[in-house]
């Protein structure tokens, strides 16, 4: 199971996390194009292990497991280390970290609930925000830097990430408060229920 293409592709993501992380920290236009290039690839793979784990019928706990928890390393990580450096311009801090703080609240709700075997959905105003988040990301791993490397730099890859940053936390804020109130009514249900039974 752990060695089907669709596993081996989430695992990849969960490899390629401390490979981004000495990247960013070495900090030159080579390795700062170069971490948004493995960025880019990782978010690549999360699209086609569910692709493919659907298509070839490799659906499994493991995978289910593993999935959610790579895309979480990869993104925290990133926003971490470049928080640490001083690599979110533009107030990008903030959003960071709305957007970790979202992630962590989801988690939790989506623990909870798995546990009395309902479910969360992904809707589509959250696979908009995954969109913006993860492009955003890529920029500024990229920075300015990897503009000047490619002789674009008259493309302000700094700004361009820290909009779509901002984009991507506003939309977080939406798509968290769908997915709390959602939870709630569940837990609203489960504690009806629990206190029916215990009377």
């Amino acid at each position: 199971m752990l060695t089907d293409l669709p596993n081996l592709l989430t695992l990849s993501r969960i490899i390629v996390v401390p490979i981004v992380v000495a990247l960013v920290v070495i900090h030159t236009a080579q390795t700062d194009c170069a971490a948004c290039v493995l960025f880019i690839l990782a978010g690549i793979t999360d699209y086609f292990d569910g692709k493919l784990a659907r298509a070839w019928n490799q659906n499994s706990d493991l995978g289910r497991m593993l999935d959610p928890i790579a895309d979480k390393l990869l993104v925290g990580a990133s926003l971490m280390v470049m928080a640490g450096l001083g690599r979110l311009p533009y107030g990008c801090l903030y959003p960071a970290i709305i957007i970790l703080c979202r992630e962590i609240l989801v988690s939790g709700l989506r623990e909870y609930l798995a546990a009395t075997r309902v479910g969360l959905p992904v809707t589509k105003l959250a696979k908009w925000k995954t969109g913006f988040q993860m492009t955003a990301i890529g920029f500024l791993l990229a920075g300015d830097s990897t503009a000047g490397l490619l002789h674009i730099g008259w493309l302000p890859v700094n700004v361009l990430g820290a909009i779509m940053m901002w984009i991507a936390a506003a939309l977080t804020l939406i798509t968290g408060w769908d997915y709390v109130s959602t939870g709630l009514r569940h837990v609203g249900r489960g504690t009806s229920g629990a206190t029916k039974l215990s009377s």
